[in-house]
């Protein structure tokens, strides 16, 4: 099979013997099983080089994934098309996991548990460090599989995705050696009370499409940092990144069972795991309607259960902001990712005052907000996650002229410039609408794309009241000179987080997490702690 060219990379100990029959032009492919497929550099050098080729239709040019349990990549019998979002085609086939699949990483998950929970806490630390470190090493090949697999420009991927990635597991090896119990004397009873905190078991961990790599360590980290073995579900739309890190865990020093990742959809492999009686916590991130499903499927076995869910994120603008960096951190809050994280601003309130001249120079700064092929390394956004996502959010900016919205900028309105070979793919660029109400639809779902509506108020007590008028909170941000009325508008905001005068800053001690429709519980460094153990009260008579 033909390749497109390019240097043949130097590869690693991860490599199996069979992989210099895949690699270079001219040689034939005879699979792109993940028996073939054991280092991270040659499974990129397949992508760019193979993977992607149109005139290759047949399964020997996609790369086919496997579960990892027990230690060992297991194949599947079923599988999934998973899509390049930037030309539509096919490149990728995702296992289709099953009860039986799940059945197995949960035996897995419970046999290594003993040993794995009766390490100190510094012991399995150090296995978190070297993990991230093996990352880091292999940051490129992730961030080009990341792009690839999800749309994200590959900037995004480099300096967002995967090094948070990382950094994921290197916080949570430091957090896990610095928390505290409780102790409590009662002298007159002779008694001295203490709490000790132990692992839950195996825990199961959903994570999402929009940030991969990225969300699913930040689940991974904590649970495995306090003891606990996993059984995990990646999206099925964005699974190579996961597959890739299995082959690292070895190296890392992870123990066979503790880390295991079926692969799959929702209603298959998700309901198998959420209904499995022997995995006793859940931590999902996504969509209100699949928690209420998720809850509804734990009930019967009182599960922990740590939502993350989604959001329609308010910014509040008052007339004494800075509007320079307040125009262009909304820009960034309103369109990274192609508007796909849940902490994006998808509804901007600007005091009546300022309105005509921020909503002009905001469009104007829309605009210059390229959308294009990711790779392309001036890109500020890539393509959407699927061509039914695309269909969706383009139906919004649809309603929104049907209920007299004015949309100035983006869907419907600009063109987009992209080479023949991705012209299928899911692109759209940053759209900025007007003039409508806060009843409207696009004002109360949450659309998980390019587009914001921007609309004026008269004052403060006014804007938190239509800024809380959803079903959800979980962010917001205040862009005010007057310190007071930051903290003062701040509290009575009903939002899990607020940022003041600037966008996505974070410390991972503190609690991340929403209210009302936003999600149940909080992630972090003591949450996190607090979620994937429990807490037992001894008393000692003496």
């Amino acid at each position: 099979v033909e390749g497109r060219g390019g240097t043949r990379p130097q590869h690693s100990r991860f490599c199996s013997e069979s992989v210099p029959l895949i690699l270079g032009i001219g040689f034939q492919v005879a699979s792109a099983s993940t028996a073939s497929l054991r280092c991270p550099r040659c499974v990129i050098y397949f992508l760019n080089n193979f993977a992607i080729m149109p005139k290759m239709a047949d399964n020997r040019t996609h790369l086919v994934l496997e579960n990892y349990i027990g230690g060992k990549f297991v194949p599947c019998p079923r599988h999934i098309d998973s899509y390049d979002p930037s030309t539509g085609e096919v490149y990728c086939k995702v296992p289709d996991s099953d009860v039986e699949e799940v059945e197995a990483a949960v035996k897995a998950a419970k046999e290594a548990f003993p040993e794995w929970s009766s390490r100190s806490p510094a012991e399995r630390a150090q296995v978190l460090h070297k993990l991230a470190d093996l990352i880091d090493a292999h940051l490129e090949e992730f961030a080009q599989a990341e792009s690839k697999d999800q749309g994200k420009t590959i900037t995004f991927a480099r300096t967002v995705d995967i090094p948070r990635s990382a950094y994921n597991f290197r916080f949570f090896a430091s957090s896990i050696l610095h928390h505290t119990t409780d102790c409590s004397q009662m002298d007159h009873m002779g008694c001295v009370n203490y709490t000790v905190r132990t692992p839950v078991g195996v825990a199961g961990l959903i994570s999402p499409w929009n940030l991969p790599l990225y969300l699913l360590t930040w689940k991974i980290a904590p649970a495995i940092a306090t003891g606990n073995t996993v059984v995990a579900k990646p999206s099925e739309m964005t699974s190579v990144t996961a597959w890739m890190m299995c082959k690292l865990l070895d190296e890392a020093g992870v123990p066979p069972g503790v880390v295991n990742i079926v692969f799959g959809t929702g209603p298959r492999t998700g309901n198998a795991l959420v209904s499995h009686p022997e995995v006793p916590l859940i931590s999902f991130t996504g969509s209100t309607a699949t928690a209420q499903v998720i809850t509804e499927r734990s009930a019967p076995y009182c599960k922990k259960l740590s939502l993350e869910l989604g959001g329609k994120n308010p910014a509040i603008i008052f007339g004494d902001a800075n509007l320079e960096e307040c125009i262009a951190t909304t820009i960034r809050s309103s369109f990274s990712n192609q508007g796909e994280i849940c902490l994006c601003t998808s509804r901007i309130f600007v005091e009546r005052s300022i309105f005509p001249e921020f909503l002009q120079r905001f469009v104007d700064a829309a605009r210059k907000w390229k959308t294009g092929v990711p790779s392309d390394a001036n890109s500020n956004n890539g393509a959407l996650i699927s061509k039914e996502h695309l269909e969706k959010v383009r139906g919004y900016v649809k309603l929104a002229r049907e209920e007299g919205g004015k949309v100035h900028c983006g869907e419907g309105v600009d063109s987009l410039e992209l080479p023949e070979r991705n012209r299928s793919g899911y692109f759209m660029p940053p759209t900025v609408i007007s003039e409508v109400s806060d009843s409207s639809r696009c004002m109360q779902e949450e659309i998980f794309g390019p587009v914001t509506c921007v609309v004026p108020f008269d004052d403060e007590d006014e804007v938190i009241r239509r800024a809380n008028g959803v079903k959800y909170g979980l962010s917001a941000t205040v862009w005010s000179r007057d310190v007071g009325r930051v903290h003062r508008v701040a509290r009575k905001l009903q939002a899990g987080l607020v940022w003041t005068n600037c966008w996505l800053i974070r410390d991972l001690n503190l609690p991340f997490g929403g209210m009302k429709c936003s999600g149940i519980g909080r992630e972090g460094g003591r949450d996190s702690y607090h979620f994937f153990t429990e807490v037992k009260t001894i008393t000692i008579k003496h």
